[in-house]
């Protein structure tokens, strides 16, 4: 028997006093209403109504069923409704990542987009490399992240790609550093980077000393700093190995004490990100969380729709003798 429904045929029933008019307002037929309630009653082995020529009224049993009907069906259309929210993705709990160095006014803005998209759901946000996003996508601990690419993985999809132009970070005290000065790839030639590490994203650490070798700058050294703290501290140290100390490659950022950020001109070398998701994974709220991250990081991380793919020939710097 589907309970729920005979309830609300009990309590139509009840509110209108009498069957016909019941039936009336449910738009079924008499008969059927008068056999579901007799049904209703054998199954909770009561009578629930006193049936009489002008009507029925309700028995000591039924004004019991009918306080606790209202409270059960009450209950019922909360869970509905709480059902459909999490199904349209304004309620439920999104388990979502982003990369190091996005910056804290594009992660604010993100968790605040997407609050204002889903009022009733819940954004759980950690910060994951994008090989330990691929990872947990693919696992189904995450549902959503944001990625930069190149991102080798399989079964996954993403929204609009967006470039962000790497610049230089030094030590004030750099000749580099001097205000105003915009600088070439070319003029970081014989220094020591500092990047993200590789076992984080290999084919995007390789891709940026890819770009860096085509546009005139071979590294003494490289060295690998997984936060900004770090980065900062080899930056300032001169982290040894390259005439004139070592240059982070970041995108704009707070440069922090005794360091500026410098912009490289052209715009050589870049990060491409976007969001990502299981590609059999794309409910509402993941929907949701792909625009807001994607409107988060071009109005407030200083990116902008990625230009198609130039093919260039690797420079023969990139090949060992």
């Amino acid at each position: 028997m589907d309970l729920l429904r005979h309830l609300r045929y009990f309590r139509a029933v009840a509110e209108e006093g009498h069957f016909g008019r019941a039936a009336e307002r449910l738009r079924i037929a008499q008969p059927s209403l008068s056999q579901r309630i007799r049904r209703l009653e054998r199954e909770l082995g009561v009578r629930l109504f006193d049936r009489g020529s002008q009507g029925t009224a309700l028995t000591p049993a039924g004004r019991l069923v009918l306080t606790e009907a209202d409270q059960v069906l009450a209950a019922a259309d909360r869970l509905a409704a709480a059902v459909a929210r999490i199904g349209s993705g304004a309620a439920g709990t999104l388990r979502a990542a982003v990369p190091p160095h996005l910056g804290p006014a594009a992660v604010a803005a993100l968790i605040t987009g997407y609050r204002e998209r889903s009022p009733g759901g819940e954004l759980e946000l950690r910060e994951l490399t994008t090989t330990a996003q691929a990872r947990e996508l693919a696992a189904g601990t995450l549902d959503a992240g944001v990625v930069r690419h190149p991102c080798p993985a399989a079964g996954l999809a993403f929204g609009p790609v967006l470039h962000q132009p790497l610049g230089a970070l030094l030590a004030a005290t750099d000749p580099l550093a001097a205000a105003g000065a915009r600088l070439t790839a070319a003029d970081l030639n014989g220094r020591a980077l500092v990047l993200t590490p590789r076992a984080d994203d290999p084919a995007l650490h390789d891709e940026v000393l890819t770009a860096c070798a085509r546009h005139g700058c071979t590294p003494a050294a490289v060295h690998e700093a997984p936060g900004g703290d770090f980065t900062r501290a080899l930056v300032l140290s001169g982290a040894p190995a390259g005439a004139g100390g070592a240059v982070a490659l970041l995108p704009r950022t707070s440069a922090g004490p005794g360091t500026v950020w410098r912009p490289l001109a052209g715009e050589p070398i870049g990060w491409r990100t976007s969001a990502a998701w299981p590609a059999d994974g794309h409910g509402p709220a993941v929907a949701r969380f792909a625009a807001a991250a994607h409107e988060a990081m071009r109005d407030h991380a200083g990116m902008r729709p990625a230009r198609a793919a130039a093919v260039h020939p690797r420079p023969a710097s990139e090949y060992p003798l």
